[in-house]
């Protein structure tokens, strides 16, 4: 039954007690959940598939659902559980159906005799080379639980950051859309109420009023066409950015010149940078190959440019650190810090210190990005929503003069 794919089954049944029980348990077949009931002393009356959600189906399997799993696994293998049973006491802790299922996958491969590392291969979408490289290093080396120790560690920071950057990013775009609905809703139910009592005044309505009710009567007119141009706008240019290098590469400068979200990302770059080489050189993978996974790690076209052509330049005997300077475009701290690393022989050692202190540097950025945004934003919301009032209630101010 090795290369079963366990399922989970829903039970009822009686205890050695006498006492009724049900429950939830993953097994390849009705007869292995008897089987393993029998063990614990329960005789099971009804054991049946668990019944698939009407609405919402598997839950979508997120990085940091991979974070977790690796976590898991390197405590399971540090406390000396046997790799394969260590799969099926993770997986029996997880709600998500999903990432159940692949884990059993997995599971199946390395029972049936397959290497670690290859039956992660197998899963490119939730594995990538770097994972499956530190993970093939670990079983080479015989130290496959420190190996998960660490990249348990690495996605966690990774994750982490990631998490500091969207949190830097989706508070002030939230914002902006609150404000645009807002606006959007005023110009096509309230304005016109106003337009319509103005019609009975007889009298020239002002400029700021009249921009105003123009704005409303073309929203009204137009608001469908407006709002796809929008979404078909901005999802246009995130396709284009994914197929076009060019465009990729354009739109990641762009991100590096804005002020502060400018900064936050460059430093964020270079926390990956040090993250991910400290990770793979710690785990015996050599700089040249390291650099290679580095690249892809950075988030950044601009970024992942510079360090293949760092790799190129370490291929031919230049130092890194001799690298990075010439490429103009890494923290000088980072630098220096890969230079110590250099000639102390701890380059791992120096690079996670350095990783460190950026990832800080991005949490202490977002926390106060978020403490300027905040007046600003009322600012904004003040002057839009304020504004389409004073121009409603202009005329009213006025109609004296008519009367």
């Amino acid at each position: 039954m090795a290369n079963a794919t366990a399922v989970a089954y829903t039970f009822k049944g009686v205890d050695n007690k006498g006492n009724k029980v049900e429950g939830e348990i993953s097994a390849a077949s009705p007869a292995l959940v008897k089987a393993q009931l029998r063990r614990q002393g329960i005789i099971a009356n009804k054991v049946q598939k668990k019944p698939k959600p009407l609405f919402g189906g598997k839950k979508k399997i997120k990085p940091g659902d991979i974070a977790i799993f690796t976590r898991q696994m390197a405590t399971m293998m540090k406390a000396g559980v046997p790799l394969v049973q260590s799969f099926d006491i993770v997986a029996d802790g997880l709600d998500n159906q999903g990432l159940k299922e692949l884990i059993f996958k997995v599971r199946d491969d390395v029972a049936s005799g397959t290497a670690f590392a290859e039956a992660l291969r197998k899963h490119p979408l939730y594995f990538d080379d770097l994972f499956c490289n530190l993970v093939a290093s670990g079983e080479q080396s015989g130290a496959l639980e420190t190996m998960l120790d660490r990249i348990a560690t690495y996605k966690e920071k990774t994750e982490t950051l990631k998490a500091k950057i969207k949190k830097a990013m989706t508070y002030p775009i939230a914002v902006v859309v609150v404000a645009i609905i807002v606006t959007s809703i005023l110009l096509i139910k309230v304005v016109p109420q106003f337009a319509e009592t103005f019609s009975s005044f007889g009298a020239e309505l002002p400029a700021f009023t009249r921009l105003v009710v123009s704005m409303s009567e073309w929203m009204q007119a137009n608001w469908f066409i407006a709002l796809i141009a929008v979404v078909g706008g901005i999802g246009g240019i995130l396709e284009v950015k994914k197929r076009n290098k060019k465009v990729a590469e354009y739109f990641d400068r762009l991100i590096l010149r804005l002020p502060i979200f400018g900064q936050i990302t460059y430093n964020s770059i270079a926390a990956r940078f040090a993250r991910t080489l400290s990770t793979t050189f710690a785990a015996g993978v050599p700089l040249i190959d390291a650099l290679k996974s580095v690249a892809g790690a950075t988030g950044n076209s601009v970024y992942e440019e510079a360090t293949l052509k760092i790799r190129d330049s370490v291929a031919t005997g230049i130092p890194l650190n001799g690298a990075m300077r010439h490429s103009g475009l890494y923290p000088t701290m980072l630098v220096q810090m890969a230079a110590i690393g250099e000639e102390s022989g701890a380059l791992d050692e120096m690079l996670a210190k350095a990783a460190d202190f950026y990832e800080e540097a991005v949490d202490n950025m977002v926390d106060n990005l978020t403490t300027l945004l905040e007046p600003m934003i009322m600012a904004v919301l003040g002057v839009l929503v304020g504004g389409l009032m004073i121009a409603m209630y202009l005329p009213i101010f006025q109609l004296g003069n008519v009367v």
